[in-house]
Parts: C-alpha cells; structure tokens; sequence
C-alpha cells in the first residue's frame, strides 16, 4: 500500500530529530572525553607522573658510618670494615616464600635462617631491607648478583661492620655493639628510621652504648630505578649521611695490653689515673673477653662459658665491681681526725692486739698487737687498734664525710655501663635501710674499711690522686670528640690542711719503702720513680671466736670464693706524683702478696712508658722478673706492644 505524501514528510522530519538528538549526545559525549583526557594529561600530569615514578623509583636509607675509637696516641680500638650481605624488600619480593627458596638454591639458608627472615619482616616496614645472611664471601654475592633475575627484591649489598682490633683488652672499656632489638626500641621514644632497619648496629655497653648518639652519626638516602621485577636498575641519585663522631680516650693501648696481661689467671681489676689532668691511662678487668663475638650475634655456646664462669669474665669490675676497701681506708679515718684536730702525728696508742667496745672485742689483724704505734707507724704496719681509738673520737659522720670528700661513695662521671657509687654509710642511712640504730660498733668497723663500706677499684684510685696531689682528680676517660679536647679532670684543691697531706704521704712512703712496712717487698729501688702506698685486706667471712682460740684458718687453706680479697693503692713518683694506681685480686689473700706486686709493675710499666729496666726492681727480684717480662710480652697482643710506633 501506497503511502501518502503527508505520511512521508512526517516520517522524514521524525528521523531528522531522532538523528539530531543521537548527534548531540555523540557530541556531547565526545567533549566530555575530550575534557577529561585533557584534564588527566594537562592539568593532572604532575600527579600522574609522580605517581608513575614512584612506583619505578624506590627511595631507601643509607646508614651512617660509625664513628672510630682511637687511644690517647691515635691507635685504633673500634674501626669499620667493609662486610657483604644479602638483604631482601618485602614490597619488591612479590611472593616472599618463592624468593627465598629459589636464593636457598644458591647459598645456605637453613629453616631457622627463613624464619628469622620473615619474623623480621613481619615487624618491619615493607620498603626497609631486612638482612638475608651478612658475612657473605664474594663468590656467594657473585652467584646472587648473576641470578638477580630470577631473585626479585634480593639485592646484594657492602655494609659496614664494627671491629675491634685490640681484641679483649679493650672489652670492658668500649663494651660492643650489636643488632638493634625490641628492648632497645622500647627505651627510644621517638627512634630514628635507620634504627628501624632489622640487624642495624648499635652500643650496647660501655662507651659504645654511652656515646651513642654521637658515635651513630645520620643516615643518609638514595633513588634507585627498579624494573618490574624490583631488580635495581640504576641509581638515580644519593644524598651521603652524616658520619658518626670520632672519639679519642685517654686509655694508653700498650699499656692498657700489659695491665691486662699483668692481670692473667688473676679474677682482678686496675685502674691507672694521671694525677695531673683525671686521665685514666688504664683501667682493666680480668678476666675479660673478645667483643668481636658479640657484634653479630654471639653463639649461645660461647654465650654462655662467658655467663658460666665463676670469675666474671662479663662484669667491668674497675667501675662495677664493690669490695670493702679494708686497710687502704685507713688514710680516710686518719685525714678525719687530723682534719678535726683530734690528734697529732706524735700521738700515740697502745695496741695489745684488741680493743674493747661495749662488750665486743675488735681484734687487730696481728694476735699479739703492735704495742705502742704514732700515725706513721700505725699506717706502716697497719695496725688495727689505733684507728678503732680514732673511729670512736671522730665519729662516723666526719669519717664519711671525709670519704667523700675524697671520692669515695661518688658516682664519677665516666662513659662506662654500671658505674657504682658505693656505699660511705651515716646514722641516717643505717635508720632508712637497715631499720636499725647506728652502734659504736658499726663506726669501729667503718674505721679500717670493713662493715657496711664498700668502694670500687675506680674510686679508690681516684682518692689515692687526691691524697697525692690535694686536689679534686675526677677520672676523665674521653680525650677528645672529633679532635676537640675535652677538658681536663685536674680539680681546684680540696682546701685541706697541706700539713696533714704531707704525714699521710709520708705515711704511706713509709708503707712501702721502710723495711717494717707492709709492702716493702713490693718496693721500686731507683730513687727517681719510688712509690708511697697502702696495703689492704678484706675479710668476705666472718671469723668466729672458736676459730680464733684454735687459730685462724689460712686463706690459702680455704675455697677460692672465701678467701679474703687483696687490695693495694699507691702513687709514684712520691716526690713529683705522676701516676694513682688501684688494685684489687679477688680473693686473693693479703694485699702485699698479691695486689701489691702487680701494682708495682704497672705502675713502673706506666712511668717508663714500657718495659722498665730490671734495676728498677731489688736485686733479689731481678731474675724473676726478668722471666716474668718476657712472659707478658708473649701474652700481650702484638698491636699493644707495638701501640706507640702505630700512631
């Protein structure tokens, strides 16, 4: 059928508005495209680029190279050395668990390894490097750099490692460092990124610990391009952190190696300090132990025979380490009295070899007693009695007064882990700690170093500086920081009467170097270097009033750990002070057997700068000696003997 002319122009005019509207949509659609794509590749093009970069261009720390350690002549004690490992990027990783298994192909990594690996990975941010293996050879990073295609985000790197180079003479002074732990984290309230990095090395004893801030320096970062795999392509740019300080310590490294030489086989401890500026040129424990084990993370075997042994190999006893200074106090109880004008160096006392005090008797260390003994003679021979006499004139407040006054029962400031304070006891302290009133016993204790009192072998040497010179010594043990001196310990005078410091010194002169002292057979012959010092035992048992009427039991004749501990302080030369030494053998019997000899050793070791000449010593001693030196130089470490000619 046949459409009308009417019908047909309808028709037409309907598509020509359907078209129309179809156009403009298409139209409008399209513009809107248009815009968008405009607005993406115009005005979003930064955006868009960054985000590309960043997903191409990885930015990672760079740790800061750890400050060095040097002795007082420039010989290097702590130093970094270059170390390879192999880390992993968990984000770069992919599928962690096939990585690792294909890099277990290539070098050993055990089940314990891979499960380290992921707990620290499992505690780390995804973009830090978690260390793989460190101590890698260079063939295994070899078989890791030719096989990075198939090991994506195992990238093989060079650290840097801490090292040691004087091995365990130094263990106690610098302590280590080690991997940064979840304890360590914990005392840092605001910890830096790098210390996020897993296994990153920090102080964790001594002056490693103590100057850490310092010493770790700030990190450093870098741009790296990496492909779809996380292989490092190239790196685009670096920004170097900032390098740790350098620290020079007042220690004498060859010196610093005989003492602890001098100390073998000895549970023991010395402290050497220039009596002119606080500088302490050594200060050595033994027995001791090789810090090098534990920068890494030390074997749970090795771990412990340290923690095993009944000596203490771990503990730095010269600032740690709290003995009853016994007789080396007796200078204190003495300085009390002349100070207070309570006696004269002619005054006398009799001792019969006890003293009766509200129904207790305090015996002097010789059975039948000394008879009638002035200051210098009571100090010479070491007379118990006499300071008893004194201890209840004086009273045990100017005593401890006068202790710290002389640097015992302070904290010295020195970068050492544990430094003790020690304890000078009062009435007021007994009170508080003990529930107790103070009695006229406790101060006759006090009086030559036993009771409550306690000192470490840093503190007494600090009081033997004191009494030498008059002056406020305080141990300095860091030299310089980046070059920088730091400055000297010498200390104002301490205001004491110089008479009463002259009958002391001439006191202990008299110790040493009078054929009725204590340590006269620990006595320096050439006239130059003689020394003035004090002999010193304390008891760790108590002896009862049986054993007295039967006799007392020899130290020798007693297990190790009951024996009394050996003390002996000195300073040389007496007329010119140069040198305080402090000693102390852990129950090692009398102080002039055993503290007193190795006192005198180093401390002619000290003031001859190395091996002193066998005329030093009295002729009966020389060939001894003599052997006794070429044994020390074939303990000490060579690049201790050598230290001077290093620097």
């Amino acid at each position: 059928m046949k459409r009308t002319r009417a019908e047909t122009d309808f028709s037409h005019r309907h598509l020509s508005r359907r078209a129309a509207l179809l156009g403009g949509a298409q139209l409008l659609f399209i513009g809107g495209l248009a815009a968008r794509m405009r607005y993406l590749q115009v005005e979003q093009a930064d955006e868009f680029r960054l985000l590309a970069e960043e997903n191409r261009i990885n930015v990672r720390l760079i740790p800061p190279s750890r400050g060095e350690v040097f002795d007082r002549n420039g010989v290097r004690l702590a130093q970094n050395a270059p170390s390879y490992r192999i880390v992993i990027i968990k984000e770069d990783a992919g599928d962690v668990d096939a990585s690792l298994e294909q890099l277990s192909r290539i070098i050993a990594l055990d089940d314990s390894a891979i499960a380290r690996i992921k707990d620290e990975m499992r505690r780390s941010a995804p973009f830090l490097p978690v260390t793989v293996a460190s101590d890698v050879t260079w063939e295994e990073i070899s078989r890791v750099s030719v096989n990075a295609p198939a090991l994506p985000g195992i990238t093989p790197e060079v650290g840097l490692s801490r090292v040691y180079p004087q091995g365990s003479d130094f263990a106690h002074v610098l302590g280590y460092v080690g991997p940064v732990s979840d304890y360590d984290l914990s005392k840092i309230t605001d910890p830096e990124p790098v210390l996020m990095i897993p296994r990153f090395q920090i102080g964790k004893v001594g002056v490693e610990t103590k100057l850490e801030p310092l010493m770790r320096g700030r990190a450093g970062a870098k741009r790296v391009e990496v492909n779809a795999t996380g292989r490092v392509m190239r790196e685009l740019d670096r920004q170097e952190g900032t390098a740790g300080s350098d620290i020079q310590l007042t220690v004498d490294a060859a010196l610093q190696g005989y003492v602890q030489a001098r100390l073998t086989g000895e549970s023991a401890s010395a402290v050497i300090i220039d009596c002119d500026n606080g500088d302490l040129v050594a200060c050595a424990s033994a027995p001791t132990f090789d810090p090098n084990l534990f920068v890494r993370g030390i074997s749970q075997k090795d771990y412990g025979a340290l923690t095993g042994n009944k000596y203490r190999p771990l503990a730095s006893k010269t600032v740690q380490g709290l003995y009853p200074p016994g007789s080396t106090f007796k200078m204190i109880t003495a300085m009390a009295a002349l100070e207070a004008g309570l006696i004269g160096p002619d005054e006398t006392a009799y001792c019969p070899g006890h003293l009766e005090v509200s129904g207790r008797r305090f015996h002097c260390w010789k059975r039948a007693g000394h008879g009638w003994v002035d200051l210098q003679d009571s100090l010479k021979k070491s007379c118990d009695v006499y300071y008893y006499d004194l201890a209840i004139k004086v009273g045990i407040e100017k005593i401890t007064a006068m202790a710290n006054r002389f640097g015992l029962g302070v904290k010295h400031d020195v970068p050492m882990s544990a430094v003790a304070s020690g304890l000078m006891p009062t009435m007021e302290w007994k009170q508080i700690y003990q529930g107790q009133s103070w009695r006229v016993g406790d101060t006759v204790n006090a009086s030559i170093g036993q009771g409550f009192l306690l000192a470490s072998p840093l503190q007494l040497a600090v009081m033997t500086a004191r009494i030498a010179t008059g002056r406020a010594v305080s141990p300095r043990l860091i030299k310089s920081i980046d070059g920088v001196e730091e400055p000297d310990r010498g200390g104002e005078s301490l205001g004491m009467n110089e008479n009463n410091l002259r009958k002391m010194r001439r006191a202990m002169f008299a110790v040493v170097n009078d054929r009725r002292g204590t340590a006269y057979g620990s006595r320096v012959i050439e006239e130059e270097m003689r020394m003035a010092g004090k002999t010193g035992t304390s008891q760790v048992r108590n002896i009862t009033a049986a054993e007295r009427r039967a006799g007392v039991i020899r130290n020798e004749d007693l297990p190790w750990e009951r024996r009394d501990h050996a003390l002996f302080v000195n300073f040389a030369p007496y007329d010119t002070p140069k040198y305080a030494v402090a000693v102390i053998v852990e129950h090692g019997g009398g102080g002039s057997k055993a503290a007193a000899p190795i006192a005198r050793d180093i401390t002619l070791q000290a003031l001859y700068g190395g091996t002193p000449p066998l005329e030093a010593y009295p002729a009966k001693d020389r060939e001894r000696i003599g052997t006794l030196q070429q044994q020390l130089r074939s303990i000490q470490p060579q690049a201790a003997i050598s230290g001077r000619d290093q620097a």
